[in-house]
């Protein structure tokens, strides 16, 4: 049922704005941050694991986040939560810049976890609400593209600064300046209402949730985010040993993927999400592939085919979740964002035990040095192949699932 609230009031492209400066302040603190953890380990003599800690933190308050503002977003409302974000992002990156102890940035770490997580929990539902149809695939698609546009603009100012001689947690005064920009676009905005009533109550959105095709969604999810954040945090560390320029990779990945999303609203209305993400699933399958078996030079091609298939897993994930489910509204995206982010979390260390166990097989062989690094970690892509593999296969069975029933929905329609 149709909400009778009009949300003719709302200036949904200040919104959107002030969102994606939401969203470069997460990028910014990902690449930022961990771009001077090195310098802070060395500094206040923290151990491996300790360094570890503070890195988890981050994405510990990422899923924690999302789960809390989907529950309260229509008891509250984003207006609400972006000014918790707001707050946990200015202390958390105040805390960043000035402590000087272990325990400091763990906190700090866990804020600005936090801001992010409910920038994601009051953005993507914002956005589903204010856009109908294509348009909305098309913003939250050029939402998310600040999130690889952000980390490639941050990672360059970084190093710009490092240039100038500006190290450390100096650096970290650069998270404020999208943060103050957002708290500006935001600040006195009425915030659109639910298109759908059950989308707007907790009942609703539980059951909208106890469905077939909600389950299929999570479980694909949790293969998306993995196939998207596992290559991506290891292969700059296997490729280093193979003639290719890790930072060259990383920038390209991030670029096109930026790109990618732009344009990923036109995808949508082409190929529809199902055919979009199947595409997407075939693409990053060849890319991580050949991530496993080419060195030198081929290491670019893939780290393009790679991108252009990865690109739109996220926004596409979320964006499937508000069209083909919507009565699970907030609380489902967030839902299904936050267990892309527990997947991704719980697959690293499994992966680490991959390199771990490739290395050791690679070592018997007698392989020493670089070649030993590069045969164990292509040794552990060509496993990571098997994530994007499995989502060819569950995407297909989705696409024909969709295209039923559409089918039988213009049936009894007609």
């Amino acid at each position: 049922m149709e909400s009778s609230t009009a949300n003719s009031n709302v200036n949904a492209n200040r919104l959107f704005y002030a969102s994606c400066f939401a969203l470069i302040t997460t990028a910014f603190s990902f690449a930022i941050a961990a771009g001077i953890l090195d310098q802070l380990k060395t500094e206040l003599e923290l151990t491996a694991s300790q360094a570890g800690l503070i890195t988890s933190m981050w994405f510990a308050g990422f899923p924690i986040a999302m789960v809390i503002g989907g529950l309260i977003y229509h008891k509250v409302g984003g207006k609400a939560i972006m000014q918790f974000a707001f707050f946990a992002h200015t202390i958390g990156i105040i805390l960043l810049i000035f402590s000087e102890s272990y325990i400091g940035l763990l906190v700090a770490n866990l804020l600005i976890g936090l801001g992010n997580g409910c920038t994601e929990a009051a953005c993507n539902p914002m956005i589903a609400d204010a856009y109908k149809g294509n348009k909305m695939s098309k913003m939250l698609n050029r939402f998310h593209m600040w999130f690889p546009g952000g980390i490639a603009v941050g990672s360059l100012l970084s190093g710009l600064m490092t240039d100038m001689d500006i190290t450390g947690q100096s650096q970290v005064w650069l998270l404020l300046v999208p943060a103050i920009i957002y708290a500006f676009l935001f600040f006195g905005q009425a915030w659109p209402k639910a298109t759908i009533e059950e989308a707007a109550t907790l009942t609703g959105n539980l059951k909208g949730m106890l469905t077939p095709l909600f389950i299929f969604i999570a479980i694909c999810m949790s293969l998306t985010a993995i196939s998207e954040f596992g290559p991506n945090q290891w292969v700059s560390l296997i490729l280093s040993k193979s003639g290719a320029e890790p930072t060259l990779i990383l920038a390209l990945t991030a670029g096109l993927m930026a790109v990618a999303r732009y344009f990923g609203g036109s995808m949508v209305a082409k190929f529809d999400q199902t055919g979009v993400l199947l595409g997407s699933a075939i693409l990053a399958t060849i890319g991580v592939y050949l991530f496993s078996t080419q060195t030198g030079a081929m290491a670019y091609v893939a780290a393009v085919i790679f991108a252009l298939g990865v690109a739109y897993f996220w926004p596409n994930m979320i964006g499937l979740t508000a069209t083909k489910t919507p009565k699970t509204g907030a609380l489902g995206m967030s839902i299904i964002g936050a267990i892309g982010m527990f997947s991704t979390s719980i697959f690293q260390p499994i992966i680490g035990g991959w390199i771990d166990a490739d290395r050791g097989t690679a070592a018997a062989q007698g392989l020493t040095g670089d070649e030993l690094e590069l045969v164990s970690g292509q040794d552990t892509l060509g496993t990571m192949v098997t994530f994007p593999a499995i989502l060819i296969v569950l995407f297909t069975i989705l696409y024909f699932w969709m295209k039923n029933r559409k089918t039988e929905v213009e049936v009894a329609t007609a």
